[in-house]
């Protein structure tokens, strides 16, 4: 069966004027399912008995369950969960002084293969439905205030996969958790983390032209970024480029590369002149990250002298950059680690 969770609401009100019931029975089960996230039909306590039953027996409802939590020193908590069909993705927790922002995951595994990542030797196995995406924002925000005390702040969608090949299911949920029909998040908190898929950046553009978009760069220089990140091979710079042009132009935001220092790979003051180059096709800002080892790579973090000089080149060039310390290090927080320990269990 069908979960009800992938109809639409014209699709549910469809079904149910099929079956000789009220169309205004739709928005009431829709809310059940969005905005209040029933764990089945016999919750929906406002509604005939006879729908109820007539919906258990034509449609599954089916949530993410959390298997297994870590908590770290700097209090980021990293839950493994579990879906429907025994896959397991990720989903973390990033408390900060003024916020708390939840990453989730939009595919099980991932097809990018970049090499820095230990999602990327998981391969692909399939995507996330608009529910299984939801229900990651939703349970984050009751997680975050049953241990931090406030609300979920921001959305980013970096975790496992990549969301723009994943972009039907990616935009229906986002629709829904900005919904007032759901949990009427404002878009200018959410984020998408793309590997640099350029059609989907032009989609995304359309779909949706308020949320966030960030962009895994972590070199410019075309044949290093082809050794590190496989899609560089098809998903050239040039062609990047141009797709993140037609952001700009449609959405007038700033752009956010995110650029991983790998020792001794990327980290030269030539690579730093290479990315300042790259930057000057439009306004962005750049999110220096620090990498979180992990046994599945060989790679390691980038000293911070290293680090430091490389900042101070951007920073001269006028360049918007901004460090992300790494958090959840000694946890299993690096993207794709605890999925990968429970799948070779």
């Amino acid at each position: 069966m069908q979960d009800i969770r992938d109809e639409s609401l014209i699709q549910l009100t469809d079904y149910l004027v099929k079956n000789k019931e009220a169309a205004f029975r739709a928005k009431q089960v829709y809310a059940w399912l969005w905005k209040k996230n029933v764990p089945d039909f016999a919750s929906m306590t406002n509604i005939p008995s006879s729908l109820r039953l007539l919906l258990q027996n034509n449609y599954t409802l089916q949530h993410v369950k959390i298997e297994k939590e870590q908590i770290s020193k700097d209090l980021s908590r990293k839950y493994l969960l579990q879906l429907h069909d025994g896959h397991y993705i990720e989903m973390v927790l990033i408390p900060s002084s003024d916020r708390v922002t939840v990453c989730i995951s939009s595919q099980v595994g991932c097809a990018m293969g970049c090499v820095f990542c230990a999602t990327g030797t998981m391969g692909f196995v399939r995507n996330l439905s608009v529910g299984e995406i939801y229900d990651q924002v939703y349970m984050a925000n009751e997680l975050s205030q049953a241990n931090y005390g406030t609300h979920l702040s921001n959305v980013v969608i970096m975790g496992m996969g990549e969301p723009l090949l994943n972009i039907d299911n990616v935009n229906a949920a986002l629709n829904i958790v900005t919904s007032q029909d759901g949990m009427a998040m404002s878009p200018s908190r959410i984020t998408l983390s793309t590997a640099g898929v350029s059609e989907g950046i032009k989609q995304l553009a359309q779909l949706q032209p308020k949320i966030g978009l960030a962009v895994s760069l972590h070199s410019a220089i075309q044949s290093k970024r082809e050794q590190i990140m496989p899609i560089a091979k098809s998903q050239s710079l040039i062609r990047l480029a141009d797709a993140l042009k037609y952001y700009h132009q449609i959405t007038n935001q700033r752009i956010t590369f995110e650029y991983l220092l790998l020792n001794g790979i990327n980290d030269s003051l030539d690579d730093a002149k290479q990315l300042a180059l790259y930057c000057r096709q439009f306004p962005v800002k750049i999110n220096i990250i620090e990498y979180n080892e992990n046994s599945h790579t060989v790679f390691t973090r980038s000293a911070q002298q290293q680090r430091d000089a490389f900042m101070g080149y951007l920073e001269e060039k006028n360049m918007v950059v901004q460090l992300r310390h790494s958090k959840g290090c000694d946890i299993d927080a690096a993207c794709g680690q605890l999925a990968n320990k429970q799948c070779k269990k």
